[in-house]
């Protein structure tokens, strides 16, 4: 189970990475993509964050508990 957590971990993190690098880009461009894509490249960066940070905090707890 925890093979999958940390999979899981590594998944979210990386498309946080990619949302974010993404982004940047557009509003470094601007224009109409930033336009149509930037903010919700932004927001889905908090939002996947955050679903990091939850399965960060569920391995801690399973770890504590086969402890």
């Amino acid at each position: 189970m925890n093979g999958f957590i940390f999979t899981l971990i590594l998944i979210a993190m990386g498309l946080t990475l990619f949302s974010l690098v993404a982004g940047v880009v557009l509003m470094a461009k601007g224009g109409k993509p930033n336009e149509l894509y930037g903010n919700k490249l932004m927001r889905a960066r908090v939002y996947l964050q955050g679903f990091a940070v939850a399965l960060f905090v569920l391995a801690f707890f399973m770890s504590n508990a086969h402890s």
